[in-house]
């Protein structure tokens, strides 16, 4: 959720700069089709509220897959430098997700803190939420995981990664400078 609010703030910093959303339309991206793939995958395995996931064996494949849809993605647009910044934070994610057999490691501190107790009871059992884990002594790579948080206050709070982090940051680069570009 950390990048719904990433595109959010973008756009508010790119219209700031008396930007339009037509200069981000003359953008030439390339492999949309990826993150569309990747997207899907998302949907399919992540639980959304109370609903279950609609796949629920063999989510930590096609987490994996969806990562290197991205990457892809991020390749085929690295004409763009604020597209570097991003494949840095997914390359993060990766790397922490490809440690821990295809998902992404959470601390329960920063999960309660995000106010997503239910998620933390069904971690703390044992089970995944998605892509999810809880972090334990055996979590590799624990620092790249999901261990900072919005506050449960904030809509669409949620824990995340560095990763998360400097992929939000390079998203709000691309936004608000693409759109105030001539």
């Amino acid at each position: 959720m950390i990048l719904l609010w990433a595109v959010l703030i973008g756009l508010f910093i790119g219209f700031l700069r008396r930007g339009s959303l037509q200069k981000l339309g003359r953008l030439r991206l390339h492999g949309l089709w990826l993150i569309l793939g990747a997207l899907i995958i998302q949907i399919l395995i992540f639980p959304l509220g109370p609903r279950e996931p609609l796949v629920r064996w063999g989510t930590n494949y096609l987490h994996l897959l969806s990562y290197l849809l991205l990457i892809g993605f991020i390749l085929l647009n690295r004409h763009y430098w604020e597209f570097l910044v991003m494949g840095i934070g997914l390359g993060l994610n990766l790397l922490v997700v490809a440690f821990n057999g295809g998902y992404m490691p959470a601390s329960a501190a920063a999960l309660r803190y995000a106010g997503l107790e239910k998620v933390t009871t069904t971690l703390e059992r044992g089970l995944h939420h998605g892509n999810t884990v809880l972090m334990t002594a055996k979590t590799k790579l624990n620092f790249l995981g999901d261990w900072l948080a919005l506050p449960a206050g904030v809509p669409l709070a949620n824990a995340f990664s560095v990763g998360d982090l400097i992929l939000a940051l390079g998203v709000i680069l691309l936004l608000a400078r693409r759109m105030a570009r001539p």
